[in-house]
């Protein structure tokens, strides 16, 4: 029943969140849509929304850039954007006749309403390029993230990875060497991992 949504800084999970929250706003039975996200944080949190912004901007275009904010360091500001927003989500809700208490004409495309299970097979043939719409490539950079938040931190996942390898990701050469950025980002950020003291050891391979 959220009506605006914020995003604290996190890791391959947080981005395969906004992912989702993206591929929703992205679907064009949206477009009229009031869902303001903002992305916010500390100061030290700049360099991690700095890299899902340049990821974002470089592969879904501006588009997708334009369906969030990103405010750091200035709680006030969210605050003042947030109820700004409000007001601008009731009133639409207003000019539809739609309940203040539930979104019932925000649509879900049914990709976004199933988990993903993170096979080794689910996970090698993911459509990863870009000849299909935004909502289409979202849904499916949304599902590699989860494959690796599954591959970082479940039991299950991580006894597949030990018996059959790392998973291999391919598609777009272009598109995979984003991904690969985003990733090694992260990585250095030291976001891809519970802090144990010992060193990330990837779950994937970027197939090139």
């Amino acid at each position: 029943m959220g009506h605006g949504i914020l995003i604290f800084p996190g890791g391959p999970g947080t981005f395969e969140e906004l992912l989702y929250v993206l591929g929703v706003k992205l679907n064009p039975e949206n477009k009229a849509q009031h869902l303001p996200v903002i992305l916010t944080g500390p100061k030290e949190s700049a360099n991690y929304f700095a890299t899902i912004d340049r990821f974002i901007g470089e592969v879904l275009g501006e588009e997708a850039r334009k369906l969030y904010t990103i405010v750091i360091d200035d709680p006030v500001t969210v605050a003042r954007h947030m109820k700004k927003a409000m007001e601008d989500v009731k009133t639409q809700r207003c000019q539809t006749n739609d309940s203040y208490g539930f979104n019932w004409s925000l649509k879900i495309d049914p990709r976004f309403q199933h988990p993903f299970e993170p096979t080794h097979e689910n996970m090698a043939n993911l459509a990863l390029h870009f000849n299909q719409s935004n909502m289409d490539l979202t849904a499916n950079l949304r599902q590699v993230f989860s494959g690796i938040v599954a591959g970082n931190i479940k039991p299950q996942t991580q006894d597949a990875i030990a018996k059959l390898g790392k998973f291999k990701l391919k598609g777009d050469r272009t598109l995979m060497e984003k991904v690969d950025t985003v990733l090694q980002d992260f990585i250095q950020q030291h976001r891809m991992k519970l802090p144990t003291g010992n060193a990330y050891e990837p779950c994937y391979e970027i197939v090139k």
